[in-house]
């Protein structure tokens, strides 16, 4: 199954004509992905719908583009994953914008852990959790979408508690590099442990650096069933790359023949 991160139309076009399996919609893939406009989603749906009007005549059509599901990036700025009230209620109001058309939503959100006040100034490195309270409130607010936890999972002190919780608040997934920096490519040891422990009760989505060129050791040595990327390969630019999106899509789909 392959989720593909989108941060325009066009791009979002082409990642469903060339085999993903559901798309992430954000903007401003130098942030990261933040939340993008209503506009952007609408145009998708208006050309996919447009397509399948096309098609109708057609009664052997199986163009799975038609109906694939896109999910809408809450993330109100680039930087770290603690929100203002001002902009938690930003995050409220895009969940409530984008409902109606939104196959689902993708976000998280983290606390400062307590400090530990007999630890030594050198010890005292900001150590983050999950925000259990605000996570669980827009999970309940986006019901009966389903919600992914990005990858400030990946920012918490400890993976696998932040996915328990992740879990408790109600999460459908969650996407994570296992940690690592560099990629998922170097997360696998973490992931594997995620997709044993967790993998019975919350979608485990492997993310970071993944391309046509490492996603089946990724797949085989984590035991995951979803893969994300956005499949930018030109320096600078951050519209996908169809012929990789297909790339991709044809090496999972060789792992399960």
């Amino acid at each position: 199954m392959l989720e593909i991160a989108c941060f325009s139309a066009p791009s979002a076009l082409a990642a469903a004509r060339s085999g993903a399996t559901r798309i992430e919609l954000c903007a401003d893939y130098a942030a990261g992905g933040v939340t993008p406009e209503l506009s952007t989603l609408e145009h998708i749906l208006h050309d996919l719908n447009k397509n399948k009007d096309n098609d109708n005549s057609k009664s052997n059509s199986s163009n799975s583009s038609q109906h694939i599901p896109i999910t809408i990036m809450i993330r109100p700025r680039g930087g770290n994953f603690h929100y203002t009230d001002t902009e938690f209620a930003q995050m409220q109001d895009a969940i409530t914008l984008f409902k109606p058309l939104a196959s689902g939503f993708v976000f998280g959100i983290l606390e400062k852990e307590p400090e530990n006040e007999g630890a030594s100034e050198s010890a005292k490195k900001q150590r983050w959790r999950v925000d259990t309270t605000r996570c669980t409130a827009l999970v309940r607010l986006a019901a009966p979408r389903p919600c992914t936890f990005h990858r400030a999972i990946d920012e918490a002190d400890s993976l696998l508690d932040a996915v328990e919780v992740a879990v408790s608040c109600g999460f459908a997934r969650v996407l994570s590099s296992g940690c690592a920096n560099s990629g998922a490519l170097q997360g696998v040891e973490a992931l594997c442990q995620v997709q044993q422990r967790f993998g019975t009760c919350i979608e485990v989505i492997a993310g970071g650096g993944i391309r046509s060129t490492n996603v089946a050791e990724i797949k085989r040595t984590t035991g995951v069933h979803w893969v994300h990327s956005a499949a930018v390969t030109r320096a600078g630019s951050e519209e996908v790359d169809q012929n990789e999106v297909g790339r991709i899509r044809d090496v999972l789909v060789s792992m399960t023949c």
